[in-house]
């Protein structure tokens, strides 16, 4: 996920202050378990979400809003573990190739239809069609048919079938071990009948779901989103009345948000980045702070197919010219720690502290010599390309100055609202390096190395146009060798070695610059409500909040 805005546990897609969903099952009394009582309105403010629905959710205000409105078969917890939502019992057969999955019986959509084997498949077979080019289609290529309904070549997936009403069975086309963790995932919803093709506008922005919550009337655009209780929820009850979302300038959104919680408008919010110091000795005293290594990454994001940064070694040298020490205390007030990785510290399994040699220290000298050697040139602009209003603007300024003082370079930095930068990272003209954070959708490394590095993930259509998460472009045939080999190993130790291997390929690359791992830092209202934490996603738990 990316952060914003994917990226959570973190999981996508956000760094501190930087950014901008919890499903159980039996108890559905709305009351029965932790402190407090049911009830109640929860506002926060959050920039304009690139989709709601679950066909193209991608970012964290997108995926805050559709985890809540839908439930898939697993869902992620806040801490990474895996739980069965709707799927009752799974089995995978021994090549790795078939899962079949029993869906919880008598649940439905809130219109009052019934959530089956059908629904699942109609959901995800609406996702890959061609026409509907969603970004986050590609969580569903190891099923049988993809590559045919992504080309236009066939409307449906091969491998989806429902032996019963609700047996879901799913064929791969290659072995995957972990499938049915990535069915956590917000594009592996189910939807009903109504929902039709993905760019069906009424459903686009008044989504029927199957979560805890429930639309009241659309997505107002730049303006608000509504969520109301789902009483006739399958799961556990949400205990809220409602949520208020409002959607904020995306120019000074984390601002507001600050604002906005204190002058009691919000229960929730991300701050400033140069206010964190004094939000911190105002609201940590009084319980409201909350402070979270998230399991999110924060880097540059080099295009590794043209300009500037085509060559290894002139990304390595970008790396080698920032001083990431300098930063995190001049910027972040020390509330940030380095990263010298590509996967988080929380994969403790895989985690391989300072493989990347040229972030562990700044080193002016080695930063010329391969500037020189990988064709970076003094004079040379870097376009360097960042959103607003999420915080980012003041360690942009000190990595454009770095850059410039070490390399000789101009780095032209321009920010742009979320969706809009997005949408330039897919350009086919695309150049230089992007800000970029990553939270895991779900809780593994592959959804680090797929999404962001595999081949498969960068996803040309025929413009050029980059459609997937690979926005760098990076490709090398041996990295993506591991990741299918990975995929195919069956024992979990011997699933991590591969990680291992793959993720020192991408970083002999550089294919991204780590730069911090991410803390979260948010403010939230426990004077009135109880059970407040950060999900998986980052977002606040809102199913399982309640009034004091």
């Amino acid at each position: 996920m990316r952060g914003a805005s994917s990226a959570k546990w973190v999981a996508g897609a956000i760094v501190i202050a930087l950014a901008a969903t919890a499903c159980g099952g039996g108890d559905d009394d709305g009351g029965s378990k932790g402190s407090g009582k049911a009830g109640g309105t929860f506002r926060m403010g959050i920039t304009e979400p690139v989709a709601i629905d679950p066909y193209n959710a991608q970012e964290s205000e997108g995926t805050l809003v559709t985890d809540n409105l839908f439930t898939g078969l697993y869902e992620p917890t806040a801490d990474g573990k895996v739980n069965p939502a709707l799927a009752t019992s799974k089995k995978v057969s021994k090549d790795g190739k078939t899962w079949t999955f029993t869906i919880k019986k008598g649940t439905k959509f809130s219109n009052g239809e019934a959530v089956d084997a059908e629904s699942f498949i109609r959901g995800w077979n609406r996702v890959v069609q061609k026409s509907a080019a969603s970004d986050v289609a590609y969580h569903m290529a190891g099923i049988e048919g993809f590559a045919d309904a992504q080309s236009g070549k066939a409307k449906t997936m091969t491998g989806l079938s429902a032996p019963d009403p609700y047996t879901l069975q799913v064929k791969l086309s290659a072995p995957d071990f972990e499938f049915y963790i990535k069915t956590t995932h917000t594009v592996f919803s189910p939807v009903p009948k109504v929902a039709g093709d993905a760019k069906n506008k009424a459903y686009n922005e008044a989504p029927i779901g199957n979560g805890p919550f429930k639309m009241q009337g659309k997505w107002e655009h730049n303006k608000s989103i509504t969520l109301v209780r789902n009483d006739d929820y399958g799961l556990t009850k949400a205990h809220l009345d409602k949520v208020q979302i409002d959607i904020l300038n995306s120019a000074n959104g984390v601002t507001l948000e600050y604002q906005g919680f204190e002058s009691g408008q919000y229960d929730w919010a991300r701050m400033p980045t140069p206010q964190l110091p004094a939000a911190k000795a105002k609201y940590e005293p009084q319980g409201e702070w909350i402070d979270e290594d998230t399991n999110g990454m924060n880097y540059l994001l080099p295009i590794t197919d043209n300009g500037p940064l085509k060559n290894a070694k002139a990304r390595e040298a970008v790396s080698y010219a920032i001083d990431r020490d300098a930063i995190i205390k001049g910027v972040f007030q020390n509330m940030q720690t380095k990263s010298t990785t590509i996967l988080p510290p929380v994969f403790t399994d895989v985690y391989q502290k300072d493989l990347c040699a040229s972030c562990v220290k700044q080193d002016k000298a080695k930063a010329k010599q391969l500037a020189e050697e990988g064709g970076l040139k003094p004079g040379t602009t870097i376009e360097l390309g960042y959103n607003t209003g999420a915080g980012h603007e003041e360690w942009i300024q000190a990595v454009k100055q770095q850059l410039e003082s070490v390399l000789g370079v101009k780095v032209k930095a321009t920010g742009k609202p979320f969706a809009e930068l997005l949408s330039d990272q897919q350009k086919p003209n695309a150049t230089g390096a992007y800000r970029f954070a990553w939270g895991a959708d779900y809780p593994t490394p592959d959804n680090f190395l797929y999404p962001l590095l595999d081949t498969a993930s960068i996803n040309k259509d025929s413009s050029g146009k980059v459609t997937g998460d690979n926005r760098g472009r990076y490709s090398n045939k041996k990295f993506d060798d591991l990741l299918s080999q990975a995929r195919a190993t069956e024992d979990q130790a011997g699933r991590n070695a591969i990680y291992k291997q793959a993720e020192k390929v991408a970083l002999d690359d550089m294919a991204l610059i780590p730069l911090w791992n991410r803390t979260q830092l948010r403010l939230a209202n426990t004077k009135k409500f109880a059970d407040m934490k950060m999900d998986f996603h980052e977002d606040p738990n809102l199913a399982e909040i309640r009034l004091k």
